[in-house]
Parts: structure tokens; C-alpha cells; sequence
């Protein structure tokens, strides 16, 4: 229990979430990746095998993890680059470009589930 004095801030929570998506695309998206690779260098039958294994439930899943992985660690890498410049360091700037790169990581995500269907 975090008590009564202690409240997660949206900043801390975003913090938080860049180094885990950083996590999961090295454990989870490079291991996927390479899969993918030598599956494709190995011919069909190989290929057919990923491809119904990540056409599962578990697989849809863990494709969608790593979409959303990618789309906020790469935008809130930019968020952090803007920063790196000094710009966007005022307290409500730094709350309303947070939400913008929850939103637009939950939209790229979704666009690219729509792409790769």
C-alpha cells in the first residue's frame, strides 16, 4: 500500500511505462523478430508454422503488446528529445503532451492492428 501521502503522478507513471515497453521490445520483440526472420529464410512450410502460431490468441496478444510497446516508446522517445532541446518543460505542458502520447500510442496501435489484419 502506498499510504495516504503518496499519489502516482501521470509523469512518474509515464516514466514508469517507457523503461517496461523498453523491456518488453527487447525480451518479447526481438525474440519475435528473429523468429520471423529465420522462419522466412527457412521457406513456407516454416513460415506457415509462425504465421499459426502468432495467428493464435496468445500471438495475437503478444503482437499487440509489442505494437503498443513500440508506438509509446517511440513517441514518448520524441517527448524526451523535445525535451532534451527545452522545450515543452512547463509543468502543464509536460501533463498535455503526456496525454497526447497515451493517445496517439492507443491510436497507432489500433491503426496498426487495422493494417495488419
Amino acid at each position: 500500500m502506498l499510504g495516504p501521502y503518496y499519489r502516482p503522478q501521470l509523469t512518474s507513471v509515464l516514466s514508469i511505462l517507457h523503461r517496461t515497453t523498453g523491456v518488453a521490445l527487447s525480451v518479447i520483440g526481438i525474440p519475435l523478430l528473429l523468429w520471423w526472420l529465420v522462419a522466412l529464410g527457412q521457406g513456407p512450410e516454416a513460415y506457415a508454422t509462425m504465421q499459426q502460431c502468432l495467428g493464435g490468441v496468445f500471438g495475437r496478444l503478444a503482437l499487440l503488446a509489442i505494437n503498443f510497446s513500440l508506438s509509446f516508446h517511440l513517441l514518448n522517445g520524441i517527448r524526451h528529445l523535445v525535451w532534451d532541446s527545452g522545450h515543452w518543460l512547463a509543468l502543464k505542458a509536460v501533463y498535455a503532451s503526456g496525454w497526447a502520447v497515451v493517445a496517439a500510442a492507443v491510436a497507432l496501435t489500433a491503426a496498426l492492428g487495422l493494417v495488419t489484419r
